[in-house]
Order: C-alpha cells, then sequence, then structure tokens
C-alpha cells in the first residue's frame, strides 16, 4: 500500500469492542483507518506502516469523539452508521471500497460480484486483494464479500471475526 499523502497530525485511540481490541486513526476530514486485533502493539504497528511518514498522535478530540462510535458500529455493524471517511488508496481500491458499502448488512456479495459491479470482471483476485487492504474494518465492511460458493474466505482481522460480524447481520436481518 503506497505511503499516505496526509500532511499534519492524526489522532489515535485505542479501545476495546467484543471482537478485540480497536485502534482508531481520525484526520479533520474524517476517520483514516479502523484496525482490529489482539495485540496493542502489532496494531500500532500496523498503523505506522500504514501512514508511514505521518505524525501519529494519542488521543486528541477527533479520535476521542470516534471511539464510542466506532465502538457502537462494530457491536451493531447492522444500523446505518454515518462517518466522514478519510479514505487513501489507488483509484481501483476506492472502487472496491465504494461497492462494499452498499452491501446491505446481512447480505453478502462474492469478489467476483464485486468485480462485475465495479466494471472490472476478469480482476476477482485484486478485489481480494483490494480488501485485505482495507484500512477500515466494519465501516467499509469488506467481513460482506465471501467466496462464490459462499463459504468464508480470508479477512484481514481473522475469520472468527468475520464469522461473528456476519452472524449478528443475518440475525438482524432475519428478525427484521
Amino acid at each position: 500500500m503506497r505511503a499516505s499523502p496526509r500532511n499534519g497530525i492524526v489522532d489515535t485511540v485505542i479501545g476495546s469492542s467484543s471482537l478485540g481490541l480497536v485502534l482508531i486513526a481520525v484526520t479533520p476530514r474524517g476517520i483514516a483507518s479502523v484496525l482490529i486485533g489482539d495485540d496493542e502493539g502489532a496494531l500500532e504497528e500496523d498503523l505506522r506502516r500504514r501512514m508511514c511518514g505521518t505524525l501519529l498522535r494519542y488521543g486528541g478530540p477527533h479520535a476521542a469523539e470516534a471511539l464510542p462510535r466506532v465502538q457502537r458500529a462494530i457491536e451493531t455493524p447492522m444500523v446505518a452508521h454515518d462517518f466522514a471517511l478519510d479514505i487513501t488508496g489507488t483509484d481501483f481500491q476506492r472502487r472496491v471500497w465504494t461497492a462494499l458499502r452498499e452491501i446491505v448488512p446481512g447480505e453478502t456479495r462474492s469478489y467476483s460480484q464485486i468485480a462485475c459491479a465495479i466494471g472490472a470482471r476478469t480482476s476477482v483476485r485484486a478485489v481480494a486483494a483490494a480488501c485485505a487492504a482495507n484500512p477500515i474494518a466494519v465501516l467499509i465492511p469488506c467481513h460482506r464479500v465471501v467466496r462464490s460458493d459462499g463459504a468464508l474466505s480470508g479477512y484481514r482481522w481473522g475469520i472468527e471475526r468475520k464469522r461473528e460480524l456476519l452472524m449478528r447481520e443475518r440475525a438482524w436481518a432475519i428478525a427484521a
């Protein structure tokens, strides 16, 4: 992934969720990263690698305000959440991530369906790579992408987290 073109300071904060620790990076323009994991140091290193050359500041008003809202989104991914996002990626990645945000909670799409939706029918592997490079867990719902046979495939933050998010969304869709 290319280095971030951001100038200035990015506020960060780490909190907890039912899926593990969550690290949030926020710029004045919006949420730039939501990373989920079990090790604080590994999350911080991942963020430093993703935002190479950007000054990261723990705390700050943007991060403090975003944390409880992101925690709610993780706990209730089926509810619409309105977040300003500060997304950095290639044009192709951004097209994939936009398509992912159009998937209704409780539904899934295959990598090939996403490729077709963005007009790149033969780019199924590139779609999978864009999902793996997604810097904003849950808010850009790459967990809603499955293999063509419906089976779960890789998830940047662990297959068990993907399974849990999909179970929550499906349970909500059935109840609705």
